[in-house]
Formats: C-alpha cells, sequence, structure tokens
C-alpha cells in the first residue's frame, strides 16, 4: 500500500519499548480498549546496545516515525524500603549518552494510581546500566540521586529523541530491590508479582499518548 495523506485528526501512533520477551508478552496481555490511535509493543532486547539498534529501527519507518515512545519492563530498585511490584516513573533517565528528561510524569503517576491502587508508585531519576547490578554497586548508583536502574530505558530514550522530537517517558516495575534481591526474573515469587503489575500498565499509558499526541508530519 502507498503512503498516502494522512486523514484529518490523525495522530501519532505510540511505542512502547521493552527488552525481553516475557516483558512483551505482559504488556500486549494488558488491556487496550482505551488506545487512541496505533499501539506498538516492541521487544528490543537486553541491552543499551539492542535498544539503540531497535528502537532506531523501528522509527525510521513511515508508520512510526513520529511515535510516542514509553520505556518500560523491569527495573531493579535502589532505594531502601523498595518491594517487587512497585512502580517507578522516571523524571530523567540517565546514560552515558547524556540525561534525558521525561514528558508527562504527573499524569503518569496519577494514572497508574488510578490504574493498580495501593500499588506504590516512586518518581525520581532512572539510571542505566550495561550490566545487572548487584550488591555494593546498587548503593553506590544510589548515592547518585537515582531511585532505580535497568539497561535499556536511557538508550531507548535517547535514540527516540536523536529521530525525531516526540513525547518521551520510562515507567518501570521493581522486581529486584536492595532487600529483595533476585537470582532470576522467572524463578521467583517477586517477578509473578512484578509481571501482573506490568500487566496493569497500559490503560495509563493511554492517558499519557492521548494527553500529548504529536500530529503525524
Amino acid at each position: 500500500m502507498g503512503e498516502g495523506p494522512e486523514p484529518a485528526g490523525s495522530t501519532a501512533p505510540l511505542l512502547v519499548a521493552c527488552a525481553l520477551g516475557i516483558e512483551r508478552f505482559a504488556l500486549r496481555g494488558g488491556d487496550r480498549g482505551g488506545a487512541a490511535g496505533e499501539v506498538r509493543v516492541l521487544r528490543t532486547g537486553m541491552g543499551p546496545r539492542h535498544a539503540e539498534r531497535a528502537v532506531a529501527r523501528a522509527l525510521a519507518g513511515p508508520r512510526l516515525r513520529d511515535a510516542a515512545v514509553i520505556a518500560s519492563g523491569f527495573c531493579a530498585g535502589l532505594a531502601p524500603g523498595m518491594h517487587p511490584g512497585d512502580l517507578v516513573v522516571a523524571d530523567e533517565t540517565r546514560g552515558p549518552g547524556g540525561t534525558t528528561a521525561c514528558e508527562g510524569t504527573e499524569l503518569l503517576v496519577k494514572e497508574l494510581a488510578r490504574a493498580l491502587p495501593g500499588r506504590t508508585v516512586h518518581t525520581g531519576p532512572l539510571t542505566g546500566s550495561d550490566h545487572v547490578v548487584r550488591g555494593p554497586e546498587r548503593a553506590a548508583l544510589r548515592a547518585t540521586g537515582a531511585i532505580a536502574v535497568d539497561m535499556e530505558s536511557a538508550a531507548t530514550l535517547l535514540t527516540a529523541l536523536a529521530a525525531g522530537p516526540r513525547p518521551v517517558a520510562a515507567v518501570r516495575v521493581v522486581v529486584d530491590a536492595p532487600e529483595h534481591e533476585l537470582v532470576r526474573i522467572g524463578t521467583v515469587r517477586g517477578g509473578i508479582s512484578a509481571f501482573r503489575v506490568l500487566r496493569a500498565v497500559l490503560p495509563a499509558f493511554f492517558e499519557w499518548h492521548r494527553s500529548l499526541l504529536l500530529p503525524r508530519r
């Protein structure tokens, strides 16, 4: 099919990027009834390099070139008192390539509280790593002011903005925390709790998307 002019009132799609198959399975299984336009859940693979390549490739295509982007999936909490299943809404992501400010953080916090009553939502900097963080390294990252760490969010948002202006955000579910350090996501109770939370976040993403829509060029 050829690429004709966009119909009046059409809106930019929403791209939700995650690293793991289990994350994609949870996100694709969520309630899509509130979507305002096209939604694509992209599995990038683990690590910043995979995230950069997959997101750049997705946004290079005509269908997603103006997509709003949310980095999502699991993360490791850094703050004492965090528990598996807590939510992290980044106000910024940090990585070797720089710091990216996130849009609509307050709205996401409000909508996640509505979608998941009783779940704790933490807000603050989300830092990037190229490996799984364990032990003393957790405290060192916490000392920088970060509240959580993952391997893809910073790279995802930097790559998204390098491809053109768009709303970006990062929402993660804690699967591993200082007092609840896990070995493997799929073999522990914390992973099951985090999976159930991740499956319920889409309505909040749709409200964010609706409020920050970009007209397609």
